[in-house]
C-alpha cells in the first residue's frame, strides 16, 4: 500500500529511535541505582510485600513470578545494555522482526519496574515513556519507510501531553488565567535547577509573557500537528523550544527531553531518503491492527481531558498503553522543605548536637547552589518535596527512612549526597523539621553568598531511636 508508509520521514524516524534509546539507557540506569533502598527486599517499600498483596492482572510484572535483588538488578542493567545497543544503532542490523522484537524488550522490562514501582513510580513520566516506547516497536527500522499510522500515533501522544497539560492549567489555579503563575513557580518547583534562582527574579511583566506564550503553545499550537508540512514542523519546533526553556528553568527528569523526542517524527528534517522495499504484509496487518487498539482506548483519556473534573497523570490500563497527562495544575506560593538531622546524644536536646543529612537535589544548605540533575531522576528527593507539602504523602515509607538512617543503611545513605555520620556511628536520634525556604534578593546573595533564606516552621518528626537491634545485612 503506497499510503502506509512516509519515505520522507526516514531521517526524522532514525533521530527520535536513538534519542528515545538515550532516555530508555537514563530510566535504567536510574532504576539500577537507587532501587535497593527503595524497593529492594530491605527497602522503604519492598516488591515483594507490594506482589503479595496486588494481582498480576492490576499490575503485570515478571516480578509476581518471583523477586530478589539481583533480578532486579539483572532486568534494570539489562535495560541499560539494550537500551545502549539500541542507541548505537543495533536495531538497524537485524531484520525487521527482530528489531521489533528487540525494541519490545526494554518496554516489557521497564513495564516490570513502574508496575512494581509504587510511590516511587507514580510520576507521569514513567507513563509517558512506556507509551512512547510502546510506539517505538511498530516504527520499524531500514527495511521500511516509517508508517504513516505510527507517525500519527506519535503526533497523538504529543497533542495530548501538551493539551491535556495545557487544560489542567486552565481549570486549575487562577493564576494561569491572571498569568501569574511564573512569579512563584521558579521559587517553589520539586527541584531547582542552577539557573532557576536567575528566572524567578526576571521581571514581572515578563514572566506573563512566558505565561501567555505557555499557553498559546499548549491550547493552540498541538492543533498544528495535524497539519501538512512545513506547518507541522513549524509547531513540533515551537514546542521544541519551549521544552529547551522548561530544562534550564528547573530538574523535571526526563519529562521535558521525552517530550521534545515527541516533537521529532513531526519535524520534516531534510535528508535523501534511502530506496526501501515495499512494506511485508504481516508487518501493515500488525501495525494497524495495535494502532486501531490505540485509538479505542483512547476513548477514557479523551474523556478525562474534556470533562471538566480532568485528572493529570493517570494510567487507564495496567500496560499504560494511553494515558492522560498533564502538569502544575496548580503552583504553590511558598516553599516548605524538611530537613533531617541526627544526633548522637544518648539524650536529645533541643540545643544537642544536630547533624543535617545533605539531599543530591533538593535544598538543604542555604549556601549551596542547586545543581542540574535532569533528565537523571533523584526519587527520594523528588518525594521529600511532596512530603514537605503535607505527610500523607510520606504515611508509607518516610518511617522507613528514618529507620535506615537511624541503622546507617549503605544502600539508603548512596541516595544522599552527604551523611554527618561516619559508617560505623549511626546516629542515636533523627528528627525532621519543616522550614519555610525563600530565594535571597541580589543584595542578599551579594552579602551572604546563600541563594536561599530559611525559617523555621515546626517539628516535622520528633527524635526517634531504634527501638530493636539494628537488623544484620
Amino acid at each position: 500500500m503506497d499510503w502506509f508508509t512516509a519515505p520522507g520521514y526516514w531521517l526524522s524516524r532514525l533521530v527520535f529511535q536513538r534519542a528515545l534509546a538515550g532516555v530508555y539507557l537514563v530510566a535504567f540506569l536510574a532504576a539500577a541505582l537507587q532501587f535497593r533502598a527503595l524497593l529492594g527486599e530491605r527497602g522503604m517499600l519492598p516488591v515483594p510485600r507490594f506482589v503479595a498483596r496486588v494481582p498480576f492482572r492490576r499490575a503485570p510484572s515478571l516480578f509476581h513470578w518471583r523477586y530478589s535483588d539481583r533480578l532486579f538488578a539483572a532486568c534494570a542493567w539489562t535495560g541499560c545494555a539494550v537500551s545502549a545497543a539500541l542507541l548505537a544503532g543495533a536495531d538497524g542490523y537485524l531484520p525487521l522482526g527482530a528489531a521489533m522484537a528487540l525494541w519490545l524488550v526494554p518496554w516489557a522490562l521497564y513495564l516490570s519496574i513502574v508496575n512494581v514501582g509504587q510511590t516511587w513510580y507514580g510520576f507521569g513520566w514513567e507513563s509517558l515513556l512506556l507509551e512512547t516506547g510502546f510506539l517505538a516497536v511498530f516504527l520499524g527500522n531500514d527495511e521500511v519507510a516509517p508508517p504513516v499510522v505510527v507517525l500519527f500515533l506519535l503526533r497523538w501522544l504529543l497533542f495530548r501531553v501538551e493539551f491535556g497539560a495545557g487544560l489542567i492549567k486552565m481549570r486549575g489555579d487562577a493564576c494561569w488565567r491572571n498569568l501569574t503563575c511564573l512569579h512563584h513557580h521558579h521559587e517553589t518547583q520539586p527541584m531547582p535547577g542552577p539557573l532557576s534562582w536567575f528566572f524567578h527574579h526576571l521581571p514581572g511583566p515578563l514572566h506573563k509573557v512566558e505565561v501567555a506564550a505557555n499557553h498559546v503553545t499548549q491550547l493552540v499550537v498541538p492543533f498544528l500537528l495535524f497539519t501538512p508540512q512545513p506547518v507541522a514542523t513549524a509547531a513540533a519546533t515551537l514546542m521544541v523550544l519551549t521544552q529547551l526553556w522548561l530544562v534550564l528553568s528547573g530538574n523535571f527528569a526526563w519529562l521535558n527531553w521525552i517530550t521534545i523526542v515527541l516533537a521529532v517524527p513531526a519535524l520534516r528534517l531534510p535528508h535523501d531518503a534511502p530506496s526501501v522495499p515495499d512494506a511485508p504484509l504481516w508487518y501493515e496487518v500488525v501495525v494497524l491492527a495495535v494502532a486501531a487498539l490505540l485509538l479505542f482506548l483512547s476513548y477514557h483519556p479523551v474523556v478525562n481531558m474534556l470533562s471538566r473534573r480532568q485528572v493529570m497523570n493517570r494510567s487507564f490500563d495496567p500496560l499504560h498503553l494511553v494515558n492522560a497527562y498533564g502538569a502544575f495544575g496548580s503552583v504553590n506560593r511558598v516553599r516548605h522543605e524538611i530537613v533531617v538531622e541526627g544526633t548522637l546524644d544518648e539524650v536529645p536536646r533541643e540545643d544537642g548536637d544536630w547533624r543535617a543529612y545533605e539531599f543530591r537535589g533538593k535544598p538543604g544548605d542555604p549556601r549551596r547552589w542547586p545543581r542540574q540533575f535532569a533528565p537523571y531522576h533523584l526519587r527520594l528527593d523528588w518525594m521529600m518535596w511532596f512530603a514537605a507539602l503535607s505527610p500523607g504523602y510520606a504515611g508509607t515509607w518516610f518511617g522507613a527512612l528514618v529507620e535506615r538512617l537511624l541503622e546507617n543503611d549503605p544502600d539508603t545513605l548512596r541516595l544522599l549526597r552527604r551523611s554527618p555520620f561516619p559508617p560505623d556511628r549511626p546516629p542515636r536520634h533523627v528528627r525532621a523539621r519543616l522550614f519555610r525556604y525563600r530565594y535571597t534578593t541580589w543584595r542578599e546573595l551579594r552579602e551572604t553568598g546563600a541563594c536561599w533564606e530559611r525559617t523555621y516552621v515546626r517539628e516535622y518528626l520528633l527524635p526517634t531511636r531504634l527501638t530493636a537491634p539494628v537488623r544484620e545485612p
